[in-house]
């Protein structure tokens, strides 16, 4: 199974504020929700807890939510105490590719720990106030592949492009 990880990031790492997110980009949320439509996605509980209410568990897709709290549940959701555990129950279920969604805690927890595959990165070219960054990673040790770029426009205010980095 591959585990990937997928993220829109600022120029300046930057991927929220507030358990927020800072940007709206029509076009990148599309492709997130393309990517990992019928997939596993696990994201930490504050990442969870930060998505509309009108939209949990986040439909077509099986959420895990990895949180410390033994006694945390969501309706709808498989809740876990590691990435690990997560990346586990997903394999599981036969499972061929699962995404870590975020934020920032999970998305460096499965770096260190050396078990994401693949990156798909919305890189923004912008940089935003936040209080919550995307985890430093040395682009050159991965294989990249541009998938498409945006113009800023009234849709999308902001250029950005989405690059996937696999493992060399």
């Amino acid at each position: 199974m591959i585990v990937s990880m997928i993220a829109a990031v600022a120029q300046n790492r930057v991927i929220g504020k507030n358990n927020q997110l800072i940007w709206n980009l029509p076009k990148d949320m599309k492709f997130f929700m393309a990517s990992t439509m019928g997939r596993h996605i696990i994201m930490g509980r504050k990442n969870y807890d930060s998505i509309p209410l009108k939209y949990r568990p986040l439909k077509n897709r099986t959420n895990i939510i990895v949180t410390r709290n033994q006694k945390y549940s969501a309706k709808g959701c498989v809740v876990v105490n590691s990435i690990i555990e997560g990346i586990t129950y997903a394999k599981k279920n036969g499972e061929k590719e699962c995404f870590i969604i975020g934020g920032g805690q999970i998305y460096q927890q499965a770096l260190d720990q050396n078990i994401v595959d693949k990156l798909y990165i919305t890189h923004i070219d912008s940089n935003f106030d936040g209080d919550t960054f995307f985890p430093e990673v040395d682009y050159t040790k991965w294989k990249s592949t541009l998938l498409f770029s945006n113009i800023a426009n009234e849709s999308n205010p902001h250029d950005f492009k989405v690059m996937v980095y696999e493992k060399s």
